[in-house]
């Protein structure tokens, strides 16, 4: 039976590989924005790899903490944690120095209408976090929406590929990563550019997604008929490892599962766990958004969480009657409206 506890145990506990490299990182860890859907579990993941290692080093957690329950999971596992409003002036200047950096802060659902509010956290905020931090080793939390739209046959995106975003959220976080690739070249600032692609959590995410509408017996829309998905766990330590990695001019890394998903494939899956049927609208299309992770999987080894594994967890989480965030992931989207 799953529980929201149990859950949250399971995207915490670090493995051998964490707790090694852990250790390798020099300074304390401040994440910035800490608050949203991977970066509670993120921090707590870190605290739980610095006590099994027997080191001394802080983690620190930064947000405005609007979910209280974040904010109590924090302190429950002795994570240090301040809050305050990153957009705030002079927020960043009244925060610690320290050595390492996860930069978690953005913007993407609600884009559309509010497009200026958008670009000031995926844009502006970097920008004085990039100079305020500069001394600072930084992952840069970013997205594989950045990249064009490729064929299912190439094997999806390399970090070669030069960047075609669509639309205003992924202009946005294009920007944030050229302000950031700015500051590594001007000031030598050691940067990781971590594009993240559909991270699994069972509370949300392209496999919940899936899963209900099937579960709701929902038709599901197949134009943009694959993608790519890793279970948050793993992203959240590659994450951290990626500390490691970090260097200037700033490293490009893509973050996902090594399977290119067929969303009618994984419907059917769901159907056979639940006893349904799936309904579908469309045809797939020959190109979708995907990313090839083969350099973050040479670098880190491969994620430790199978896809099937991950497929049967999140058709027991919808069994079992588990919680939602209601942040669909909107993976059908191909023209870059969020």
């Amino acid at each position: 039976m799953w529980t929201e506890e149990k859950l949250d145990t399971l995207l915490t506990i670090p493995s051998a590989r964490l707790v090694e490299d852990i250790a390798k990182i020099k300074g304390d860890i401040m994440i910035l924005g800490a608050g949203g859907k991977m970066g509670p579990t993120l921090a707590l993941l870190a605290k739980n790899a610095v006590m099994k290692a027997g080191i001394d080093k802080k983690i620190i957690a930064v947000s405005r903490f609007s979910d209280p329950a974040a904010l109590e999971l924090l302190h429950n596992g002795s994570v240090e944690t301040i809050s305050s409003d990153l957009m705030v002036r002079g927020t960043l200047d009244r925060l610690p120095d320290c050595a390492n950096i996860i930069f978690m802060a953005g913007r993407k659902f609600g884009t559309d209408g509010q497009e200026p509010f958008t670009w000031s956290m995926n844009a502006w905020l970097p920008a004085l976090t990039a100079e305020r931090f500069r001394e600072s080793r930084i992952v840069v939390f970013s997205s594989g929406n950045i990249n064009p739209i490729v064929p299912a046959a190439s094997g999806g995106a390399s970090e070669d590929i030069r960047p075609h975003a669509i639309g205003e959220y992924a202009q946005s976080v294009l920007a944030r990563e050229r302000i950031f690739e700015y500051g590594s070249l001007h000031y030598g600032t050691k940067v990781t550019l971590f594009r993240l692609s559909y991270a699994i959590a069972l509370r949300y995410g392209v496999l919940y997604d899936i899963a209900s509408k099937v579960y709701a017996e929902q038709p599901i829309v197949l134009e943009n008929g694959c993608f790519n998905c890793i279970w948050q766990g793993d992203a959240n330590e590659l994450a951290i490892r990626s500390l490691i990695c970090a260097e200037s001019p700033a490293k490009k890394l893509n973050v996902t599962g090594p399977e290119i998903v067929g969303v009618r494939w994984a419907a059917e899956e769901f159907g056979k766990r639940f006893g349904k049927t799936p309904a579908f609208i469309g045809v797939e299309a020959p190109d979708a958004y995907l990313e090839n992770a083969s350099l973050c999987h040479q670098l880190f080894g491969y994620p430790t969480v199978t896809l099937r594994q991950m497929l049967d967890w999140q058709a027991e989480w919808i069994l079992d009657g588990g919680s939602t965030l209601n942040k669909p992931t909107h993976f059908e989207e191909r023209k870059g409206s969020y």
